[in-house]
């Protein structure tokens, strides 16, 4: 039995489809086929129940998949290791971004690059859905997104920050003077909004559905620092979390006068594995940013 083919498994047994899974692998889908076919014959026992419209998981393909995973997970736990331990002179720091945390990671990516010059670092910035299957299947350390309103069973989440839902304007703005603001008082606005999927989106609608509410909506991105700029630069206001305009200068954050309207801003990474040495120093090093501890201080 090979990790080779172990990977061939677990990516078939989570897409249920062999020629997803050969594109996800960038493998053809003959070689995928002949790599489990072998797995099956070593383990004597069939994974996959295969007919001319599904595929599915035998009973013993069921038993297998979770120590599948387990087994993958430590080998490169591993390899992670091994590469720690040559004092991080090499290396690669993979981490998953939302949208709205792009303004608190710039120092700490300044300042990690600047220490460790030859770890190379890849940021991926995509929706938290995204991010999370991302860190199921380990493409990226850990995840920086806000708390999701239901926790992923196989993900631990760490509190950075807290935050809140607010109301982003120029600060010249008519509303800009205000200390809360309520959806009502939008209404005679324009207003550009976070797409459906992003967190903000997603925290606005557990109070109101935007097609029924009243709000004039002109625009609606799924990125935020697109809004961003188009509300800096039109007479449009947009709801956002108050984070989204850190070290952004003239614009204006005012809270959404909302129950319960707080978001915890988290570091996310998959449970029981081994933490790269790189990705404990770069989150040290993110909390001890004065973005970050801004945040932190406005709700001491």
């Amino acid at each position: 039995m090979e990790l080779r083919q172990l990977k061939y498994f677990v990516e078939t047994a989570q897409t249920l489809n062999f020629s997803e899974a050969a594109r996800n692998l960038y493998v053809t889908q003959s070689t995928l086929s002949q790599q489990i076919k072998t797995l099956e014959e070593e383990l004597g026992t069939a994974l996959f129940q295969r007919d001319s419209h599904s595929v599915s998981l035998t009973e013993s393909g069921a038993s297998l998949l979770p120590l599948a995973i387990r087994t993958l997970q430590d080998a490169m736990s591993c390899k992670d290791k091994i590469r720690d331990l040559q004092n991080m002179l090499s290396g690669e720091l993979n981490i998953g971004v939302t949208y709205t945390f792009s303004p608190i990671l710039t120092e700490a990516i300044k300042e990690f690059i600047k220490q460790y010059p030859n770890i190379k670092l890849n940021v991926f910035y995509k929706t938290m859905e995204e991010l999370m299957d991302m860190l199921r299947h380990r493409s990226v350390d850990f995840v920086l997104a806000f708390r999701p309103s239901h926790p992923f069973e196989e993900i631990e989440s760490h509190n950075l920050f807290e935050d809140q839902l607010s109301v982003i304007m120029r600060d010249d703005h008519p509303l800009a003077s205000r200390t809360t603001l309520g959806l009502k008082d939008l209404e005679n606005y324009r207003l550009a909004i976070p797409a459906k999927g992003l967190q903000a989106r997603n925290a606005l609608e557990k109070y109101v559905s935007i097609e029924n509410s009243g709000l004039n909506v002109s625009v609606e991105l799924n990125d935020a620092n697109i809004l961003l700029e188009l509300v800096q630069h039109n007479n449009l206001i947009t709801i956002l979390s108050n984070a989204s305009v850190n070290n952004r200068k003239y614009l204006k954050a005012v809270p959404l006068d909302l129950p319960d309207n707080q978001m915890q801003g988290c570091i996310h990474a998959l449970k029981r594995i081994y933490r790269k040495r790189s990705a404990e120093v770069f989150v040290k090093m993110l909390r001890e940013t004065a973005a970050v501890q801004e945040l932190s201080g406005k709700w001491l």
